[in-house]
């Protein structure tokens, strides 16, 4: 017969439950509530430790069946309970909450991201830049300790707990509770005397740094991609060091655009290029010179699209290996023709269809036309409508009455 079923209740299992299942009520909760994802709820995180500390062991859990908790404070259980970090690390195989990153450490610190705007030059040649940052390390003066040696003391404002209690007033007979992190000890439940605090870092147990980080930007790297420095975050006592992280942003190029691989290009001809052939000279993202020629009696359309074997971007760790420079053709047509040189230049081109004119037909005035100017005109129209439909209702169209 169970004494009491605290411990049970807090894991959400009953008495008489295997290891199995205290071992997943454990992992789910220690999950759930670990104070790197909930600040919040480290008095349950502890909760949750010590209940499957107690149930998981066959002795401990045998003394606390047969006389509850009392009897673990008798048989001097109540003080060696495990750190609930240690405890969560063993469980979970280290390295905090991450998990697997092999150091006995509790928790990792905060990643720094960071982002770094670049060339699409600097994109296909690959280049080096040198980032400067400011960020924590431990003091070297008190070695992190925020103080003297044994100067640290229970925080008065929280009492050792870690959290403040605020109580707010609803309304008649009606109150509400709300816990927080304390303020003056960030939650550890202890703090520096202010009168033993460390000169050099003013209790706060780490200092600013600046720091020249290299950052090789390797060539086909791409938009949005990230390097890592690992372990050169922000340092904190009992934390391992969070990384920083660098994100590129390619930058907008005036005359490629990058597909994937392919780079694009658009490359504007003149119509005697466009029916009479061309050469042209192509400059590269790496200072080369490409020539590329139509012959004469070859046509090159408006919007006609061509491609450069190896000529595109370079391949990620792979580099020797390119995509496509793709170009796409623009012909420019001239506004007007001399009127002399009509007749030979009809005599060089394709004879033109002949129409057969109705007797009836009409002759009309073309007239240029403005896209732009016609779409403004569209969504003025628009906003009239918009407008009227707000003075109206909808559907209250104002109808010719019927006589």
């Amino acid at each position: 017969m169970v004494k009491e079923t605290k411990f049970y209740d807090i894991l959400g299992v009953k008495p008489g439950c295997t290891q199995d299942d205290l071992k997943k009520a454990y992992r789910k909760l220690a999950l759930k509530y670990h104070p790197d994802k909930n600040p919040n709820e480290g008095e349950k995180f502890k909760q949750i430790s010590q209940a499957y500390e107690v149930l998981s062991d066959p002795e401990k859990k045998r003394i606390y069946d047969q006389g509850g908790e009392q009897a673990l404070k008798e048989g001097g259980v109540s003080g060696g309970f495990s750190s609930p970090m240690d405890l969560f690390d063993m469980f979970f195989g280290g390295g905090g909450f991450g998990g697997g990153r092999g150091r006995r450490r509790e928790r990792k610190g905060k990643d720094v991201i960071h982002q770094l705007n670049v060339s699409l030059e600097e994109l296909y040649k690959g280049t080096v830049r040198k980032l400067a940052l400011q960020k924590n390390v431990i003091c070297d003066k008190c070695e992190g300790r925020g103080g003297k040696k044994g100067a640290v003391e229970t925080c008065p404002t929280c009492r050792g707990s870690g959290m403040q209690v605020q109580i707010q007033q609803l309304g008649p007979g009606m109150i509400q509770q709300i816990q927080s992190m304390c303020s003056d000890c960030r939650g550890q439940g202890q703090r520096i005397n202010p009168k033993d605090r460390c000169k050099q870092c003013q209790g706060k147990k780490v200092t600013r740094e600046r720091k020249i980080l290299e950052v090789h930007v390797d060539k086909g790297m791409v938009d949005g991609q990230k390097i890592v420095f690992n372990g050169e975050g922000d340092q904190e006592p009992e934390l391992e060091p969070g990384d920083i992280i660098i994100v590129l942003e390619e930058k907008e190029h005036p005359v490629f655009r990058r597909s994937g691989l392919d780079l694009i290009i658009r490359l504007e001809l003149q119509l005697v290029e466009s029916l009479c052939g061309f050469q042209k000279v192509i400059r590269t993202l790496d200072d080369r010179d490409l020539v590329i020629t139509s012959l004469p009696g070859e046509v090159t359309k408006h919007g006609d699209v061509k491609c450069i074997m190896n000529e595109g971007m370079p391949q990620y760790k792979n580099p020797f290996e390119k995509g496509r420079l793709i170009v796409q053709f623009l012909v420019q047509f001239p506004d007007k023709l001399p009127p002399e040189v009509i007749p030979a230049l009809e005599n060089a081109l394709p004879p033109r269809p002949e129409i057969m004119i109705p007797d009836q037909a009409e002759e009309c005035i073309l007239l240029p036309f403005d896209v732009d100017k016609q779409d403004s005109r569209r969504r003025q129209n628009r906003n009239v409508y918009d407008e009227d439909d707000e003075m109206h209702g909808p559907g209250q169209r104002v109808q010719c009455a019927a006589n």
